[in-house]
């Protein structure tokens, strides 16, 4: 089997989510209060990822999502569709700088396993036959290492943490090889439990491990998920600091998950976010292995819609290909511009506006 031709991810790319029109909104009120249905519904969501679709290669992008059209949250709309867990709301949302997010989070109910009947494989043939060949339709999930947040497990089900671990590892190989059977060959795992695993105090947590049990523990799951996957399949991983309504849950830089994470979890590409001081330096690509992954550069900030210095860009990116070669490094937002359907606070337009500025940036650091 020999590797796809365009290899993802691609000097300018893209985390993911998209600003939600006003028009899915209203759709999603309707459907709420009955007064469409859920195929109007899914309708009027595909109309909007019609459109674009051909926005995204408008700017010039050459990987394109569906910007999370269809689900509420990043995470949870794909995780409480595995076999084994639900969807359900908690007393309390998740803190972030400056406010509580909505309730909505998941919980471990039954042995997981995957779901053959998963809503987003479905989505996602529809999805790459509306793209077509006239770009790589990319998708992205939840990473397996999301499931060790506080208060998913379920201890009377899974008192063993391996054996959770185990039953994680193969859930995402269903997934992964879901996927690549509806045609995927750009897949992201996104992981904001990971960049927690840097944080001064690590959130999210309530296993009773140690930070370097929880690190090593995170990448055998990650290289367990992976340890099978077709050669013509590229994974990136996405590591997140929280991503709100244009706030964050918490700072701290890779250091911590450098020299185990970046050295050794076998993923074509990493997001990085380096858009504000709450990232730290370069300094920790220097575990990145030379040849090795791709490091996509997330140096544009997705949480408000000025766009960014072009000089500055240019010397961020001079200054990470100390650690990096240049060859192996990519630029982007560093997360989407809706991770939820509340949406960042910037408008489409400038959403656009800084899509399109990354692809001309790329083209003038890489030609």
């Amino acid at each position: 089997m020999t590797k796809t031709l365009v290899k993802a991810p691609f000097r300018a790319d893209h985390v993911g989510s998209l600003l939600r029109p006003e028009r899915i909104h209203k759709a999603r009120k309707d459907f709420q209060e009955g007064i469409i249905t859920a195929g109007q519904l899914h309708e009027i969501e595909t109309e909007e990822i019609k459109t674009i679709v051909d926005k995204q290669i408008e700017v010039g992008l050459q990987a394109v999502t569906d910007g999370e059209f269809r689900r509420r949250f990043w995470h949870t709309d794909f995780l409480e569709h595995l076999n084994g867990v639900e969807g359900y709301i908690p007393e309390h949302g998740f803190k972030f700088k400056g406010e509580e997010t909505e309730r909505y989070d998941i919980r471990v109910i039954g042995k997981i396993s995957f779901n053959p009947d998963h809503p987003h494989i479905k989505d996602f043939i529809e999805f790459k036959e509306i793209v077509g060949d006239r770009a790589i339709a990319k998708q992205t999930i939840p990473s397996p290492n999301q499931l060790f947040n506080a208060g998913i497990r379920n201890l009377d089900i899974y008192p063993d943490i391996e054996d959770y671990a185990n039953d994680i590892i193969q859930t995402y190989r269903g997934a992964i090889k879901a996927f690549y059977e509806a045609g995927c060959r750009y897949l992201q795992l996104d992981d904001v439990y990971i960049a927690g695993l840097n944080a001064p105090e690590i959130p999210f947590n309530d296993s009773g491990s140690s930070r370097e049990e929880l690190i090593d523990l995170a990448l055998r799951v990650a290289n367990g998920v992976l340890e099978d996957k077709p050669e013509d399949l590229i994974v990136t991983t996405h590591l997140c600091r929280g991503n709100y309504r244009s706030n964050w849950a918490f700072e701290g830089s890779y250091a911590k998950i450098a020299p185990t994470l970046f050295a050794k979890e076998k993923v074509d590409g990493f997001f990085l976010e380096y858009d504000d001081d709450r990232s730290g330096g370069f300094e920790p690509l220097e575990y990145i292995p030379n040849g090795g992954p791709q490091v996509v550069l997330g140096v544009f900030t997705s949480k408000h819609g000025s766009l960014e210095e072009k000089e500055n860009i240019k010397a961020r990116v001079e200054e990470a290909a100390k650690y990096v070669p240049l060859e192996q490094l990519c630029i982007s937002p560093q997360c989407g511009f809706a991770s939820t359907h509340h949406g960042n606070i910037l408008t489409e337009e400038e959403q656009w506006a800084k899509l399109k500025y990354i692809v001309d940036i790329s083209k003038e650091i890489w030609g």
